[in-house]
């Protein structure tokens, strides 16, 4: 069972992202402020859960969570800001969002640029550890994943709607063999090792 809370005595909202390591598509966060008596034995880090448990679980949360709310970065502002600083936006996006303003914020990972006027703690593995971290790495998840099945209907060929844009062979393949669409991160290394550049 994962940790409920750091803080009983503070209102605090969990914080994760997804698709940082993809190369393709925007960047997802979420924030997530549970009631402090929340229990849930099945909820955990969104890698260790099959797609069905994700989905299930996302219904469980937006019905019972205090607040939540999920942040975005596109791939343009991706490739202007670096994808660190992109992910620590797209956290901020999802804070702004929340109707009721929590007092301290859990980080998943180990660094975080400073939200104004709340405190964070950040926790490397934190969506293993915090009821709440676990929840926004739920919904970052599972809004990508849809977000990313949207895209494979306009871009087969990439097999998005498997990788969610994540570097396979499949997806590397197909951008040698078609080039870019507009939703690739240019700044990223597309084609894996030995990339010299992209002729296109």
């Amino acid at each position: 069972m994962l940790l409920p809370y750091l803080n009983k005595e503070l209102i605090e909202a969990g914080c994760d992202e997804a698709g940082r390591g993809c190369l393709a598509g925007s960047v997802y966060a979420a924030a997530v402020i549970l009631p402090k008596d929340f229990e849930n034995e099945l909820l955990n880090d969104s890698k260790q859960l099959t797609e069905k448990q994700r989905y299930a679980l996302r219904t469980v949360i937006e019905k019972e969570a205090v607040a939540w709310a999920v942040g975005v970065v596109t791939p343009e502002e991706i490739d202007e800001i670096n994808i660190l600083r992109a992910s620590f936006l797209a956290m901020h996006r999802a804070i702004d969002q929340l109707a009721i303003r929590p007092q301290h914020l859990l980080i998943d990972g180990n660094r975080f640029n400073n939200y104004p006027d709340i405190p964070h703690t950040t926790v490397v593995k934190g969506d293993g550890k915090y009821l709440s971290i676990a929840a926004a790495s739920i919904l970052a998840k599972t809004y990508r994943d849809d977000y990313m099945n949207d895209l494979h209907e306009k871009y087969p060929y990439y097999d998005w709607d498997h990788n969610k844009g994540y570097p396979t062979k499949k997806h590397r393949a197909a951008i040698a063999e078609r080039g870019t669409t507009p939703y690739h991160r240019m700044t990223f290394n597309l084609l894996g090792d030995g990339q010299l550049s992209l002729n296109f």
